[in-house]
């Protein structure tokens, strides 16, 4: 343990939040000018990635450092295993007060409260299961430590935000350090409606304004429901600046490490016939920064980073040792110029829509799918066959799928070593990638220099 000062830890957690959504990204909205104040005077991960583009399997995930396949959740509807050693563990441990508020999506209660054996480990509880399914946009429905329902005032990004601050207010008076995690629903969709609900001063401030050039292209149900997604993360971001205005006024900025991140992104319905659990960036890419403690001037990183890298990371700025069995890596080396030794390609597991795997270097994006395997009650596959390749430079919206064609075929080859290496080390027995059908390249051709960046 470290002998400065311990400091606190928020985790700012939104849900299905594409990260072009902000303004480090080039979105040209003004919808997040706190996020990108955080990004720019802290540590902005340029290229962070969830580890599995479902809710329930990242959020384990993000508890643990683990895949999915190793917690156990692979996909939604499994809880998190009891004796998991969790963030709210170490905390405790380390003599932390820890706090979970909002969507918690581990335990398969749906909409009735999660029992103490099903947090986590978390000491303060105010937080729903399934949180679409208990509240809706002006209606927050929570349980809290009791088990007892908790109703909460205002739009649900600002109610959970007054928990957040109280929560914050109450522990600054008290010794031991703390650590919230604050989990909102936004800009997730209202599930019985397939919704996204604004606040209303922003209900219709936003629509046709711009629209990414992936769903520009393919279009899905980003006309009816860009608008208001955008809505939800401009108040977001104004929850973001108002939790950070708390922490100034509690003269606690400089003390307390916040972490902005989010489960997965949205395709709006254009890579199957939902929101996610694809391969592509509208799925994986996630807005990701630090702020506070070693954080503050870290600039950006260009390295790949997951979400199994982030619980390891928050471990290590905290002064807490990072167990051998975690997954991911702290990325503190990487701030002080270690960058040697660190991976060249992020791993994705992808379950529900299909049995998936996938690897993301700076040039490639490569998936493949198992056409024998349950979606839903195989965690992997012994056989799986190519179903994406991209060439991200060229093609960065991901319009073009590369799979099978003669002219990619040695780049397919060797990313399939990769993958294959990637799923070994996430604990999964080596399997058989068999290729996809060969397709007739045209002038298209790789230069040898181009083979694998």
């Amino acid at each position: 343990m470290s002998t400065r000062k311990q400091p606190n830890v928020i985790v700012f957690f939104t849900d299905q939040q594409r990260w072009d959504t902000t303004g480090v990204h080039g979105n040209p909205l003004g919808l997040t000018p706190n996020f990108d104040r955080m990004a720019q005077r802290g540590t902005h991960l340029d290229y962070a990635f969830t580890c599995q583009p479902v809710c329930g399997p990242a959020r384990s995930s993000l508890q643990t450092g683990l895949y999915a396949t190793e917690t156990g959740c692979y996909t939604n509807g499994i809880p998190l295993p009891e004796d998991m050693p969790t963030l709210a563990k170490y905390y405790n441990a380390a003599g932390y007060e820890t706090g979970y508020i909002g969507k918690w999506h581990l335990a398969c209660t749906r909409d009735q409260p999660v029992p103490e054996h099903l947090r986590g480990g978390y000491k303060h509880w105010l937080a729903a299961d399934a949180l679409e399914h208990t509240s809706d946009a002006y209606e927050t429905l929570l349980y809290d430590e009791a088990e007892q329902p908790v109703w909460l005032p205002g739009y649900r990004v600002d109610a959970l935000t007054d928990a957040a601050i109280r929560f914050i207010d109450r522990q600054s008076q008290a010794d031991n350090p703390f650590f919230l995690f604050l989990s909102y629903l936004e800009p997730h969709h209202q599930n019985h409606r397939d919704d996204y609900p604004a606040p209303d001063v922003y209900r219709d401030v936003y629509t046709s304004r711009w629209t990414p050039p992936d769903l520009a292209a393919l279009t899905g149900t980003a006309p009816q429901h860009l608008g208001g997604y955008y809505g939800m993360v401009k108040r977001l971001d104004e929850a973001l600046g108002r939790v950070m205005d708390a922490l100034r006024s509690l003269r606690l900025t400089e003390e307390t490490i916040i972490l902005f991140t989010s489960d997965h992104g949205s395709h709006f319905k254009t890579r199957n016939g939902e929101y996610k659990r694809s391969c592509h960036e509208s799925s994986i890419r996630v807005p990701t920064a630090f702020y506070g403690a070693d954080f503050i001037g870290g600039g950006r990183v260009g390295e790949l980073v997951s979400l199994v890298d982030l619980v390891p990371t928050l471990l290590d700025a905290s002064g807490i040792e990072v167990p051998e069995h975690m997954q991911g890596r702290s990325i503190l080396p990487l701030l002080r110029g270690a960058r040697a030794d660190w991976p060249q390609e992020v791993f994705v597991q992808i379950s529900e829509s299909q049995v998936g795997r996938a690897i993301r270097t700076h040039r490639w994006k490569y998936s493949v799918s198992a056409p024998d395997a349950d979606p839903i009650r195989d965690a992997c596959a012994p056989v799986y066959q190519e179903a994406f390749l991209y060439d991200l430079y060229a093609d960065p919206y991901e319009l073009t799928n590369l799979a099978g064609y003669d002219s990619h075929r040695e780049v397919a080859d060797t990313l399939r070593e990769t993958l294959i290496r990637r799923i070994v080390e996430a604990g999964e027995a080596a399997p058989v990638i068999e290729p996809a059908p060969s397709v007739a390249a045209g002038q298209r051709q790789v230069r040898p220099q181009e083979n694998v960046e």
